[in-house]
């Protein structure tokens, strides 16, 4: 009776203590989105969603060409970095044990790990330095590097938990190995690949040091891809370090924008994870 109260203190004290430390680990992340809203909740107005940046001397404007040319950058890099990371998952999944597909899988983790500046500085010497300018495809370039990594490894974990039942099953029947691998294999494992390509997206979405180096940044309107453009990161990184109140404003809505849409692609790759 004694060993059995014993054990009923341990097991007490151990889920005590892991509900303090979930406490503790939730209490800065709440203390950040609590300021976050409190401070940016005011900046939001249909002029901030519709205008472009105004002179530090005149108050109002928004970070429209900011969320447009994030958006461009986000499309261009997903176009760039999906099919490499898909296709070479699709490889590894294949090629599990092979002395190539380690190597890849070697190269991808230490590319994920690298710091996301020194992407952006190896971004600049790839692209911007050969057409000497900043640009949204340079920008574009530095974010695929980083998302390809991401979306590489998520989805070949989900497409090692396809039962091989099924790829015997698709060869049996006289299905050739590629259209077996793209068109039985990568669609039944696609929600979960879904929920990597979601996470990348959210990791890229709020990455500005990589596109301190290649986009540079834009203070109004610009549609053409080999010059410099606006992105939402670059906006509140360059409103919260200069000295006027009413750019502060700006970084501030700026911030609760890019939160609540990381926070929106984090809910649907949770929804595709269930599924």
């Amino acid at each position: 009776m004694r060993s059995l109260h014993l054990r009923h203190f341990k097991s007490g004290l151990v889920v005590i203590s892991m509900i303090i430390a979930t406490i503790i680990v939730l209490l800065p992340l709440c203390f950040i989105f609590v300021n976050i809203i409190k401070m940016g909740l005011s900046s939001l107005s249909p002029e901030f969603f519709t205008s472009i940046p105004k002179p530090p001397d005149e108050s109002g404007g928004g970070v429209a060409n900011g969320l447009v040319g994030s958006g461009i950058m986000l499309v261009i890099s997903s176009l760039i970095g999906l099919p490499i990371g898909i296709l070479g998952a699709v490889y590894l999944s294949e090629h599990r044990h092979g002395t190539f597909a380690s190597f890849i899988r070697f190269c991808a983790d230490v590319l994920a790990g690298v710091p996301s500046i020194i992407t952006g500085m190896v971004a600049y010497v790839l692209v911007v330095v050969p057409f000497k300018s900043f640009s949204a495809i340079a920008g574009s370039v530095a974010l695929a590097l980083i998302m390809i990594p991401i979306v590489l490894r998520t989805a070949e974990e989900q497409l090692k938990m396809v039962p091989d039942t099924l790829r015997e099953a698709s060869l049996a029947l006289g299905v050739p190995h590629w259209r077996t691998s793209l068109k039985v294999i990568l669609k039944s494992a696609m929600g979960g690949v879904i929920t990597g390509i979601l996470l990348s997206v959210a990791r890229i979405a709020g990455e500005t040091a990589p596109l301190l180096f290649t986009a540079l940044g834009n203070q109004f309107w610009n549609w053409k891809l080999m010059q410099p453009m606006a992105a939402l990161p670059l906006q509140i990184f360059n409103f919260a370090i200069s000295p006027y109140d009413g750019w502060h404003k700006l970084a501030w809505g700026g911030a609760l924008v890019l939160v609540i849409i990381m926070f929106s692609i984090n809910l649907a790759a949770k929804s595709f994870g269930r599924r």
